[in-house]
């Protein structure tokens, strides 16, 4: 088996790992969310399934390879990004939506042992992910991983936004820290989200 081969193989490993983790993630959390009547955390399960969309996206990619002649495997590779682009795009909106919807109506997620558990667990889990795959993705210069990569990273901004919202709402009674920090988090789904959507192909090439 060459380098390359190895590299492939370890990377739809990572992409299992993410689907499998993402799918826990979110029952767990729209679970404890329904229990204390959070919508934070019943959002944060839901972005998890968003994300375990990207993952299951990326799999099929991997798998594709070796099977096709170079031409196919550029343009199925261009799809994925344009889908993972789609992917950042949709979660900008949720996130949006859900942190003006807080600020207006005053909602505030409630006290979470089981929320501030996941939270911590995904903010040391999806960092090392993201680590693991943006190097493959750079190694292999498979611009649609490192996209991946960059979206496990958001999921690690979402998990320290609920975090920080229910460690807040205990300590300090801040109502408004959770979405607040979404509002930030926007910014960056936005811009990443729109640079995969409208990407050139010479872009593409000339970061290869």
């Amino acid at each position: 088996m060459d380098e390359k081969e190895f590299l492939h193989r370890k990377a739809l490993r990572l992409e299992y790992f993410t689907v499998g983790y993402n799918v826990f993630e979110a029952l767990v959390s729209i679970a404890a969310g329904k229990i204390a009547g959070s919508i934070s955390l019943i959002g944060f399960g839901l972005d998890s399934i968003v994300e375990s969309l990207s993952g299951l996206v990326m799999i099929w990619r991997l798998r594709k390879h070796g099977r096709m002649d170079k031409n196919e495997e550029e343009r199925i590779e261009r799809r994925t990004r344009r889908f993972v682009g789609l992917t950042f795009v949709l979660l900008a909106v949720y996130v949006l939506f859900e942190s003006v919807r807080k600020i207006v109506l005053k909602e505030t997620p409630e006290p979470s042992v089981p929320g501030i558990v996941i939270a911590v667990l995904s903010l040391i889990i999806m960092p090392l992910l993201a680590r693991m795959k943006f190097k493959i993705g750079k190694e292999l210069k498979m611009g649609s991983l490192v996209a991946d990569a960059k979206e496990t990273v958001v999921c690690s901004f979402l998990s320290l936004a609920l975090l920080i919202g229910l460690v807040m709402r205990i300590a300090f009674d801040f109502r408004l820290a959770d979405p607040i920090v979404g509002l930030v988090i926007v910014v960056y789904l936005f811009k990443e989200g729109c640079e995969l959507l409208f990407e050139k192909e010479e872009e593409h090439e000339n970061k290869e």
